[in-house]
């Protein structure tokens, strides 16, 4: 008997310290995600010419706007399980639910800043993607998210769960990318398009949120333990392949032993880039250092 009691007051114990730890987790990261950033910027000017739309759809496919807000950009739920929480992307459109219709301003503040109304830190907003990108590429990307047609769709707003929380405080999983964003860092105006390593880096800033900062790939922060791991594609994993296999799995999805590309790697959309993007991300690849799996 005072077995069993003991191991009920240890239970006890357990329980307590548990919920204390857990208690301090949320209040810690809720005071983290609480903050406010002021970024000071000109509005950018809207194009409303069919060419700078077209781009801006390409840049919406190929940057990957349409793999989290859905091809229709109204949205869509990536994972909603416990005890991750819920990356949910919004409804981009004017449509019942929407969050449209966004001023310039706004718009660029969530693109590059990851940052909402009043200067909110956004949940799951790969922002670090995005940061890079010129002014031109993001007034046009602005420019056709604008003139897409409204989608009724309600969407339920993200959650950070407990492990994102604690993943979050240990530096794990970045589930406000606005704290890892020089705010102040100056914006080039536009990047001229040439098949060179320069302009393929420019390109690859999209890459990082799955592959790493090193481009080394392993588990994507933050995703579920069954979620497939990042390929390292520095002259150590992919960067090994010949360019024609490089071109073959980025335009038909296939790996060099004839595997299919594992469905989260959103080879269809990167089909869509030119042959000058292609070449230009092949040509820095050349240019990454070695670097063993894993290393985000």
């Amino acid at each position: 008997m005072k077995i069993v009691r003991f191991l009920g007051k240890l239970l006890l114990v357990v329980i307590v310290v548990a919920g204390i730890a857990l208690a301090f987790v949320y209040w810690r990261s809720s005071t983290l995600l609480a903050q406010h950033i002021d970024v000071s910027e000109p509005a950018l000017s809207i194009p409303a010419d069919a060419e700078a739309i077209a781009r801006g759809e390409h840049l919406a496919v190929t940057r990957g706007c349409t793999e989290c807000h859905a091809a229709d950009l109204g949205g869509r739920v990536l994972v909603d399980a416990f005890p991750i929480g819920r990356l949910a992307a919004p409804n981009l459109t004017a449509g019942k639910g929407g969050v449209a219709p966004l001023d310039a301003i706004r718009m660029e503040r969530a693109i590059r800043h990851g940052l909402g109304a009043g200067g909110r830190l956004l949940l799951y907003m790969p922002t670090t993607d995005f940061s890079g990108l010129s002014d031109a590429d993001v007034a046009d990307l602005m420019a056709y998210v604008s003139t897409r047609p409204p989608v009724d769709r309600e969407m339920a707003p993200p959650l950070a769960g407990p492990l994102m929380r604690v993943l979050f405080l240990l530096d794990k999983a970045p589930l406000a990318y606005a704290l890892k964003v020089d705010h102040h860092a100056a914006h080039t105006a536009a990047v001229g398009a040439a098949p060179t390593a320069e302009y393929g880096h420019y390109i690859a800033r999209g890459c990082t949120g799955c592959h790493g900062e090193h481009f080394s790939g392993g588990h994507v922060p933050g995703t579920p333990p069954s979620f497939p791991d990042a390929a390292n594609i520095t002259p150590t994993g992919v960067g090994q392949w010949t360019k024609e296999q490089f071109l073959t799995a980025m335009r038909q999805g296939k790996r060099p032993d004839g595997r299919t590309l594992n469905t989260f790697m959103p080879w269809k959309a990167f089909s869509t880039m030119t042959d000058v993007e292609l070449d230009a991300l092949w040509a820095f690849l050349r240019t990454v250092p070695p670097a063993p799996t894993g290393g985000h």
